[in-house]
């Protein structure tokens, strides 16, 4: 089984589409990070992104990475905002994963308007960013983000500097938002005439939990049933040029690979209106 790959924007990579999202690991011990990781190459995912505040998720890698690392394109994200918290979050996260460089460093969730200024300004992470590659400690940067802003604000950031990839929540639900279509469309309009890699999230996002028992690792309410997730799943990668980022629950992992590896051609609006319908999804982000 193999999940098809195409370009990772300008970098030189052919990441699968689907690309695995280690957020799942956070909580999880190494014997089920290393059954996770089967899953991984029975798929044949070559594409891992994790971040230094995912628990223990880069902890959990690490032992992979020693034995298949040149199988992986490798990134991993940094809540930092400025340059010096930036530099220090970067050597502790290369020594987490016991690597000598990451393919790719992203700014997380740079969303809120006083932290994204600092971030990007003189004595920001931005500048931790520029020396690392310079060193050789990164390949390429890229700036990920949740909420019905961030398509707005991720073009706001490639008008500051050209990052390399973008990261997003994308959906049939969040999608019928306007003024987060509008932007969405916009920004993978930009991404496309500049070749940066736009990188997908909450493809089967189902609600959220509001009150209700958390029954799985996500922080939202997840689909679970085999029908509905091959048609989230289908319904993202019926998009051309875009990447989907695994759910944060290794038990739903293979599903969601599952759905990848069969994709062919996505529902219509109609099918995906009946199961919003049908289910009662609601939207994450209002």
């Amino acid at each position: 089984m193999t999940i098809g790959v195409q370009p990772f924007g300008r970098t030189g990579h052919m990441s699968t589409r689907t690309i695995f999202g280690a957020a799942s690991l956070s909580a999880v011990t190494q014997e089920e990070a290393d059954r996770t990781l089967d899953v991984l190459l029975q798929y044949g995912v070559n594409h891992i992104d994790v971040a230094s505040s995912y628990g223990h998720a880069e902890l959990r890698i690490a032992p992979w990475l020693e034995r298949y690392r040149s199988q992986f394109y490798l990134a991993t994200k940094t809540d930092a905002r400025t340059a010096k918290e930036g530099k220090e979050e970067l050597h502790r996260s290369l020594e987490r994963m016991r690597v000598n460089y990451v393919d790719l460093w992203q700014l997380h969730n740079l969303v809120d308007p006083i932290e994204w200024d600092t971030a990007l300004s003189p004595g920001g992470v931005i500048e931790a960013v520029v020396e690392a590659k310079e060193q050789g400690l990164i390949r390429a940067v890229g700036v990920t983000g949740h909420g019905l802003q961030i398509a707005a604000t991720h073009r706001r950031s490639l008008e500051r500097f050209d990052f390399d990839a973008v990261l997003l929540p994308y959906n049939y639900i969040t999608m019928q938002n306007p003024y987060y279509a509008e932007n969405f469309n916009a920004l993978v309009a930009t991404c496309q005439q500049r070749n940066v890699a736009v990188q997908t999230i909450k493809s089967i996002a189902y609600r959220p939990w509001m009150g209700r028992e958390h029954m799985r690792a996500t922080w939202y309410a997840p689909l679970e049933d085999q029908r509905d997730i091959d048609m989230a799943v289908h319904w993202v990668l019926s998009r051309p040029g875009i990447f989907l980022n695994t759910v944060g629950d290794i038990n739903l992992l293979p599903k969601v690979l599952d759905a990848a590896d069969r994709f062919q051609t996505g529902p219509s609006g109609e099918e995906m209106q009946t199961m919003v319908a049908r289910l009662g999804m609601e939207p994450l982000f209002v």
